[in-house]
């Protein structure tokens, strides 16, 4: 199952299959509108890529707590110790693996890029 209601022509906003929920990264763009947030403060990127994170796992029927896995992309790895603040407030008690890659550049100018696995509904975890 794909859904449509976002991303380019060329890629589903996310992906079912096996049980799981596979999210596409997720940027730091204001929904509805792509303004894209790539001259705001990390911290700003940082939190609008996590909300469009949470707007597509629930337009797959998920929420944050089904996240078990997040990849999170950065173009400078000195961003690290803030994304560590604004991605604990953000799932609170939920603590998905994670992986941090320091990537350099990204594309548009942006400083961060977050993709997701998670369980899908009637998943057992």
């Amino acid at each position: 199952m794909n859904s449509q209601k976002a991303g380019g022509p060329h890629y589903s906003p996310f992906v079912v299959g096996g049980g799981f929920i596979f999210v596409s990264g997720q940027l730091p763009l204001l929904p509805g509108r792509d303004i894209s947030l790539a001259a705001a403060p990390f911290a700003s990127q940082a939190e609008q890529a996590l909300f469009n994170l949470k707007a597509v796992l629930a337009d797959a029927g998920a929420g944050l707590e089904q996240v078990v896995k997040t990849t999170v992309y950065l173009a400078d790895v000195d961003d690290w110790g803030e994304l560590d603040a604004v991605y604990g407030r953000f799932f609170g008690a939920a603590r998905p693996a994670r992986s941090v890659v320091p990537s350099g550049p990204l594309h548009f100018g942006f400083r961060i890029e977050i993709e997701a696995i998670a369980l899908a509904a009637g998943t057992i975890s």
